[in-house]
């Protein structure tokens, strides 16, 4: 049984839906963490009354955007990467060495971001850990790990589906 002409095409609209929606979280967030900065500047240089929780909360917001960013760089093919191998390759030994690249790193992400960070947010919250300043149970700062492994595991899912459906004569 093969799949539809289609299907890389649907399977990008698909995700391209979900690229946006990560650009967009992550514009928040940024706009969060930029207030959050302003806020702990004035409160602690105009107003001599430092706020308690601005400087925890930036560095989780820190945290949520450089793990969702790597995810969103990934699939915007903005991260660092070395493609000169790839580059030099043609036809189907370039499409074997692209798939095999990108079911590694799913194979990563499932093994490190998503099972591993499961484990890391069961033990967060099976400890009851909570952060000194605002109290926040850590194991959401850590929900970001599984979160990001999800969204590299999709965008490589695409790219490996791209690979599988491009033409020899690259």
């Amino acid at each position: 049984m093969t799949a539809p002409t289609g299907s890389p095409e649907l399977l990008t609209r698909a995700i391209d839906r979900v690229e946006r929606a990560l650009g967009w979280l992550l514009a928040l967030l940024m706009g969060v963490m930029v207030i959050d900065v302003v806020w702990q500047v004035v409160s602690r240089f105009l107003l001599r009354a430092p706020s308690s929780f601005t400087e925890e909360l930036a560095g989780f917001l820190l945290i949520w955007i450089g793990i969702l960013g790597a995810a969103y760089g990934f699939r915007t093919r903005t991260h660092l990467g070395i493609d000169l191998l790839v580059s030099s390759l043609r036809g189907r030994t370039r499409r074997a060495v692209t798939i095999a690249a990108h079911v590694l790193v799913a194979a990563f992400a499932l093994a490190t971001m998503v099972i591993g960070g499961m484990l890391l947010v069961q033990l967060a919250f099976r400890l009851d850990q909570t952060s000194a300043a605002m109290g926040m149970r850590v194991a959401f700062v850590y929900l970001v790990l599984p979160l990001a492994g999800v969204l590299v595991i999709l965008f490589s899912l695409e790219s490996i589906a791209k690979a599988a459906a491009a033409e020899d004569d690259r």
